[in-house]
């Protein structure tokens, strides 16, 4: 227990929570644009995986850092692009056709890698390339904190900037307002003018851009490669976070950080020559326990309503 106590009260392991929890940033707050557009959508696993391997294959084959990622976001917003077309347009059921997207994401992915490298499991034969951590000047030199903040990837400085600039995105901008505005009540929305299709079509893009930037974390940034399913339920702990934070910026990127501190415990954790299966349990045992809080203050909430209107 003293281990345990003293690794999480380092410097390490705040530095290690901010490094596993860059992607969950990115698909919380991607969650956040799209459940405030009003629609529901699951498919965030299947656009990682996309955004994952295409950043791979762009980079490894042009040898550009740039190319990699405009590659991993046109392939993330491809699926994006699909989901809003089928659902939207179509009018087909919004948790199935993210199902299948994610379905397609699991295969297609392995599928495409086997095409190019003839290898089923992982990118390692393509010399893919990663994006470089980087040393904040002035804060790298603070104690404490220059350990925690200095020294991540890009893509963490990113996905702290995505916070403050979604929040600016739903609360401040014209924009936020007509994705707020459908996602509350479209009829109404409809009745002042506001395109109800094409808004939630534009927040199912923004939610597809933000959601690939994880994905390209996670095989230019967290790994140096890719391989397949990597993403490991991160899409769906991201919907999580969002509805742990009540559809707000600043609670949704707390819910993140949570569930970043319980893989980066169990991380720690298997050091001490615990069952590794046990302790990969441990972030989805928190995502579940913030899920039946929220679930059960909603009933709450729900119950209260019905009081006050009898």
């Amino acid at each position: 227990m003293e281990i345990i106590l003293d690794s999480i009260f380092s410097t390490e392991f705040f530095f290690s929570v901010l490094r596993v929890a860059t992607p969950l940033i990115f698909v919380s707050l991607a969650a956040l644009v799209v459940k405030n557009g009003g629609v529901m959508c699951i498919a965030f696993e299947g656009m990682m995986l996309f955004s994952a391997l295409g950043a791979v294959i762009g980079s490894a084959f042009s040898q550009s850092r740039l190319v990699g990622i405009l590659v991993g976001l046109l392939l993330g917003m491809s699926i994006s692009a699909i989901f809003a077309y089928f659902v939207l347009v179509l009018n087909s059921n919004g948790v199935l056709t993210g199902l299948a997207l994610n379905i397609l994401g699991s295969g297609g992915t392995v599928f495409m890698l086997y095409l190019i490298s003839g290898d089923k499991g992982s990118s390692t034969a393509l010399k893919s390339l990663i994006i470089p951590n980087v040393d904040i000047p002035i804060i790298k030199d603070i104690p404490v904190i220059g350990e925690i903040l200095s020294g991540h990837n890009i893509l963490t400085y990113v996905a702290l900037i995505t916070v403050v600039v979604v929040y600016i995105l739903i609360n401040k901008t014209p924009l936020g307002l007509r994705i707020r505005s459908v996602g509350e009540n479209p009829h109404a929305a409809e009745s002042v003018g506001i395109k109800v299709i094409k808004t939630k079509f534009i927040a199912l893009m923004i939610g597809g851009f933000i959601a690939s930037l994880g994905g390209i974390y996670m095989s230019m940034g967290y790994l140096p490669f890719f391989t397949r399913d990597m993403m490991a339920g991160r899409g769906f702990m991201g919907i999580a976070a969002s509805n742990l934070g009540g559809g707000l910026t600043i609670p949704t990127f707390a819910a993140a950080l949570l569930f970043g501190s319980a893989e980066a415990l169990s991380n720690i954790m298997q050091s001490l020559r615990l069952p590794s299966e046990f302790m990969q349990m441990v972030p989805y045992i928190v995502t579940l326990i913030g899920l039946m809080l929220v679930g059960g203050n909603n009933k709450k909430l729900t119950f209260k309503k019905e009081e006050k209107n009898e």
